[in-house]
């Protein structure tokens, strides 16, 4: 055989010893990340059996960044190790790349985030005119369809063999919970009382009757939460279980959530992602679908913890969404943002955020400073009170989307982070959002109902995220959203501090003589100091408002309270804001509070 013809032969070879060598290092890579993304979910279960409930809240935090620090590694390894990783060669090369991995997924237990996680390294690697299918995956490579563990992800329980008492039991002892449980006779009882007054006798139990109940729990701050559906004939009924301490540090069976919008806000991605120890996640997230409907794929991967893969579910969503729609880019409607310019598709759910390269003097702020608020809120306990924030760089638009008014609000005001590149408007850094609609617009078409519940709801936000160690800053009702299920959320983060880091304080009487007129207070203030008296000055100018905002949230506007609200943090000793009502407690509960309307006119005066 000539030489030239061996050349090329041993050439090809080594290439393709290349690829299969960085398609091994980029799957080491995702495999040591995924085994400490479940070190993370067995430690919850130890921390929730100890009552270390703090440390399940630094574990949820400190597991956001893990991902980010193995897509570093890997990639500085391959980086040192295949010098022809980023050369002329590497079209060929890492569409090679990709053919290898994909052989290793065929029998990987979680492939779909293996796909995340080589787009992550190779994006990291890569120009981005190589983020199409051939060297990425923009659609994905391998189904997860009937893809399971070993033992299955749910437990199927028949109470038709040995009774509904009999299946509850067994039902608990499979979670192998080490803990006590308090008094698990009266568990029972409140369990079957609540399932029976949302399914009244007589229940006819089908021959197929059984209850599915997935096989980890899900554990976020003091709860861990059972999950699971009961299947009878041909209806299908979600449910989901709180189990807390009680004040003995014994177990105790809190609750028994059945309602569709408890369901629906207890998976709320406005709220700290779940620890749940899974080895095949597309199957949880398959059962969760038919628990919660109304969330999409990429909103449960993302609950679930898997906040990348959801990422990337997302955009495929929005591209999908993109190719299938023909409206606009417009400015979002709303009062304009000093640090923000915000834009919206009238078709799509959400908004796209992007920091303005030249920020309002009257802020007091960067850049820097308004990514480390943002960076804040997505590492924090968000309470059910504010808005998860999907983050992306180096977005492609079509240029023909966008209005000629939108492209030139931001060409104004943040040129650094817009680049025209053909027929694409690329936006080097943007944040994405539910699109809500702004408190201030939703009050002024309001009735009397809607305005009292909107502004109970605004202050039980403001309350429940003290309460979490979060001071809103500017409390303005344009910095606050309604959502489809009414509640109040505030999405506007460039002001937010901790609530320990604020000085609040009462004003002190004018001293004799004193002209109230002049310009200048007549006491010093520092710049954290905070007087609560002065919200009703810029926020309850409005008599009906004010009425409605003083029935319910009159101690918001007392220093006295925020400070006991500081020490409260300060002695570690931080109550849980419920992922669910009160109402729906079995121990410890008050009376149910009205709901809709007549709560409004069971909360008048008399």
């Amino acid at each position: 055989m000539p030489a030239r013809a061996l050349s090329g032969d041993h050439v090809e070879a080594a290439a393709d010893a290349t690829a299969r060598a960085i398609a091994r290092a980029l799957i080491e890579g995702f495999d040591k990340h995924y085994a400490l993304f479940r070190d993370c979910a067995r430690a919850a279960k130890r921390h929730f059996e100890d009552g270390g409930f703090l440390a399940i809240g630094h574990l949820a935090r400190d597991r956001i960044d893990y991902y980010d620090r193995r897509v570093a590694e890997t990639a500085e390894r391959i980086g040192r190790e295949f010098t022809g990783a980023t050369g002329t060669s590497a079209d060929a090369l890492w569409a090679r790349v990709k053919l290898h991995y994909i052989g290793l997924l065929i029998e990987h237990r979680q492939p779909e985030c293996a796909e995340t996680f080589f787009n992550s390294v190779s994006c990291k690697i890569l120009h981005r005119t190589y983020y199409h299918n051939r060297f990425i995956f923009v659609r994905p490579a391998v189904s997860t369809e009937y893809l399971d563990a070993d033992p299955p992800t749910y437990r199927s329980y028949y109470p038709r063999r040995h009774g509904l008492r009999a299946a509850l039991i067994d039902i608990v002892l499979d979670f192998g919970f080490t803990r006590r449980f308090a008094d698990f006779r009266r568990d029972l009882r409140n369990l079957l009382a609540a399932f029976r007054r949302r399914h009244p006798r007589p229940f006819v139990a089908a021959q197929s009757l059984q209850i599915q109940v997935l096989g980890s729990p899900f554990f976020r701050n003091r709860t861990a939460y059972i999950v699971g559906r009961v299947i009878n004939g041909l209806v299908m009924q979600p449910f989901a279980v709180p189990v807390q301490h009680d004040a003995d540090g014994r177990l105790r069976v809190d609750a028994l959530l059945l309602d569709p919008t408890e369901l629906a806000l207890l998976f709320s991605a406005n709220r700290a992602y779940f620890l749940v120890d899974m080895e095949v996640p597309s199957a949880y997230v398959e059962f969760l679908r038919s628990v919660v409907p109304d969330k999409t794929p990429a909103e449960l991967y993302t609950m679930v913890g898997l906040q990348k893969h959801g990422k990337n579910l997302f955009y495929r969503d929005f591209l999908h969404h993109l190719r299938h729609s023909t409206d606009r880019f417009v400015v979002a409607p709303g009062i304009r943002g000093l640090v923000m310019s915000v834009f919206t598709l009238p078709s799509y759910p959400y908004v796209f955020k992007v920091i303005k390269d030249r920020i309002a003097a009257s802020k007091d702020t960067d850049r820097r400073r308004v990514q480390e608020k943002y960076a804040l809120v997505k590492h924090h306990d968000r309470v059910g009170r504010m808005t998860d924030i999907l983050e992306y760089s180096d977005v492609a638009f079509p240029r023909e989307r966008f209005t000629d008014a939108l492209l030139a609000e931001l060409e104004a005001e943040a040129p650094s982070q817009i680049e025209r590149d053909g027929d694409r408007i690329i936006v080097r850094h943007v944040y994405i959002e539910r699109r809500l609609t702004p408190l201030n617009l939703y009050l002024q078409k309001a009735d009397p109902w809607e305005r009292a519940h909107a502004l109970r709801e605004y202050g039980d936000a403001i309350a429940q995220l003290a309460r979490a160690n979060i001071f809103a800053g500017d409390l303005l009702f344009k910095n606050f959203g309604v959502t489809r299920f009414g509640r109040v959320v505030f999405y506007d983060y460039d002001e937010i501090e901790y609530l320990t880091d604020v000085r609040f304080r009462r004003i002190p009487p004018p001293p004799p003589g004193f002209d109230e007129m002049a310009g200048d207070p007549w006491y010093p203030v520092g710049p954290r100091d905070v007087f609560p008296e002065e919200f009703a000055t810029f926020l309850l100018t409005d008599p009906a408002i004010r009425e409605d905002f003083m029935r319910h949230h009159a101690h918001l506007l007392d220093a006295l309270w925020w400070q006991s609200v500081q020490r409260t943090i300060a002695s570690g000793d931080v109550p849980e804001v419920l992922s669910y009502p009160e109402s729906a407690r079995f121990v410890g509960a008050p009376a149910p509070r009205p709901s809709g309307r007549a709560a409004v006119a069971a909360a008048a005066p008399r």
